[in-house]
C-alpha cells in the first residue's frame, strides 16, 4: 500500500511539474509574440481603426488627440452639440469622475450617443463617443414590429370571436350567411398577414433560392394575373407590356437571372399596392425597359399620392402612409418591404416618386443578365419597352 501511495505521489508531481513547465513555456511564446506585435502595430493603430469615437484632453482641457471615428463628427450638426458634451465630460473626468451620458439628436435623421469620460494619469482624461443610432433603430424596429403585428392579428381574430357570438341562436339564414361571409373575410386576412410574414421571413433570411434566367414579360403577367380580380372590382385598368403587342418582341427578350417566385413576389407586390391605392375607374400603368446594363421595372398609379415626409419610409414593415384607408384596402403593410429585401437579393434597388393627388410610380431595378445587343437600350429619358 505505501508503495503504491509512493507511485501515485510521484506521478502526481511529475504531472504537475509538466503542467507547470509548459504554462511557462505557453506564457513565453505569448509574451514574445506580444513584443514582436507591439513592435508592428503601435497604439496610435489600434486607436485609430476603433468604431467608438476617442477624444484625449490634457491637463488643461486642452483636446491633444482625436481617433477616426471622432474627427468625422467634425463639422457635421451632430458633431457641434456632441463638442460641448465631450468637453464637459472631459472636465469631469480630470476631477477624477467616471461620467455616462447619452445625448439624442432627432434629425433627421434621428440619431443617438453615449458619451463617456474616464480619469487618466497626470491630469489627463479620455472621452468616449459611442454611436448608438442603428441599435436604436432596431430596437425600434422589433418594438414595432411586435406591436403591429399583434394589432394586425388580434383585429380580425377579434372580429371571429364577436361573429361567431352573433351565430348563437340565429336562426334567420340571411344573417348567418353574411356573418360567415364576414368571418371567412376575416379569415382571409389573418392568412394573408401570416403568409406575407412568412414570405418576408423566408427573403430576409436568404432561404435556399432557385436562380435560373428568368424573363420580365413571364413575371409581369404572374404579377398582373394575382390583381386582375381586385382591380376589376373597382373598375381599374391595368395596362402592362403585356397588352403591347408590338413590343411583345422586345419584352420577351429582357431577361434577369434570380428566384422567379421572389420576382412574381415583387412585382405583384408593387401592382397590388397601385391598385389598391388607386381611384375606382383609374389606371395602373406597368411597363419595363433597359437602361445600360440594367432593367428598370415600373409601376405607375392615378392614386391618392405619397406625401414627401413618408417617402423614406413605406418601405419599412407596417408603415402605412394613411392607416384608416389601409383598413378598406385590407393591406398587411408587408407588401413593399417584401419588394425592398427581393431588390437588395438580386443586387438591384427600389424607389419612389409621388405627388400627392396626382398618383406614385415605383421602379424596380434589377441588373440585366442577358446582353442582347439587338435591344434597343433607353437614355433614362424614352419609354424603352413598354
Amino acid at each position: 500500500m505505501t508503495a503504491i501511495l509512493i507511485v501515485v505521489s510521484i506521478a502526481v508531481a511529475f504531472l504537475a511539474g509538466w503542467a507547470i513547465g509548459r504554462s511557462r513555456q505557453r506564457q513565453g511564446i505569448e509574451a514574445a509574440s506580444r513584443d514582436e506585435l507591439t513592435r508592428d502595430i503601435s497604439l496610435g493603430d489600434v486607436l485609430e481603426r476603433h468604431p467608438t469615437g476617442i477624444v484625449i484632453g490634457d491637463a488643461s482641457g486642452r483636446v491633444e488627440y482625436r481617433n477616426e471615428a471622432a474627427r468625422r463628427l467634425a463639422g457635421t450638426h451632430a458633431g457641434l452639440l456632441i463638442d460641448e458634451a465631450i468637453e464637459h465630460h472631459l472636465q469631469l473626468g480630470r476631477a477624477g469622475s467616471m461620467p455616462n451620458r447619452t445625448v439624442e439628436l432627432f434629425g433627421p435623421p434621428r440619431m443617438a450617443f453615449v458619451i463617456s469620460a474616464r480619469p487618466l494619469p497626470h491630469g489627463h482624461s479620455v472621452a468616449f463617443v459611442d454611436d448608438i443610432s442603428e441599435r436604436r433603430r432596431v430596437e425600434q424596429t422589433r418594438t414595432d414590429f411586435v406591436a403591429n403585428i399583434s394589432h394586425e392579428l388580434k383585429t380580425p381574430v377579434g372580429a371571429l370571436s364577436v361573429l361567431a357570438e352573433t351565430l348563437i341562436d340565429e336562426t334567420d339564414l340571411d344573417t348567418i350567411a353574411r356573418v360567415v361571409t364576414r368571418m371567412l373575410a376575416e379569415t382571409d386576412r389573418a392568412g394573408r398577414t401570416i403568409d406575407d410574414l412568412m414570405e418576408l421571413s423566408r427573403i430576409e433570411m436568404g432561404a435556399e433560392r432557385s436562380d435560373e434566367p428568368v424573363r420580365i414579360a413571364d413575371v409581369i403577367r404572374a404579377g398582373v394575373d394575382r390583381v386582375t380580380e381586385l382591380a376589376a372590382h373597382d373598375g381599374i385598368t391595368i395596362s402592362s407590356l403585356t397588352t403591347v403587342e408590338t413590343d411583345a418582341r422586345q419584352a420577351d427578350a429582357l431577361t434577369v437571372f434570380g428566384d422567379r417566385r421572389q420576382l412574381v413576389s415583387a412585382v405583384g407586390n408593387l401592382i397590388e399596392n397601385a391598385v389598391k391605392y388607386s381611384e375606382p375607374g383609374s389606371s395602373v400603368q406597368v411597363r419595363a425597359r433597359r437602361v445600360d446594363d440594367w432593367i428598370e421595372i415600373s409601376v405607375a398609379d392615378q392614386g391618392v399620392g405619397i406625401p414627401q415626409r413618408d417617402l423614406d419610409r413605406v418601405f419599412e414593415r407596417f408603415y402605412r402612409v394613411d392607416r384608416a384607408r389601409s383598413r378598406t384596402t385590407g393591406g398587411t403593410g408587408l407588401g413593399l418591404a417584401i419588394v425592398r429585401h427581393v431588390a437588395s437579393n438580386h443586387g438591384g434597388d427600389v424607389s419612389v416618386t409621388s405627388v400627392e393627388g396626382e398618383g406614385s410610380t415605383f421602379v424596380l431595378r434589377l441588373p440585366i443578365s442577358v446582353d442582347d445587343t439587338s435591344l434597343p437600350q433607353s437614355t433614362g429619358t424614352s419609354e424603352g419597352v413598354a
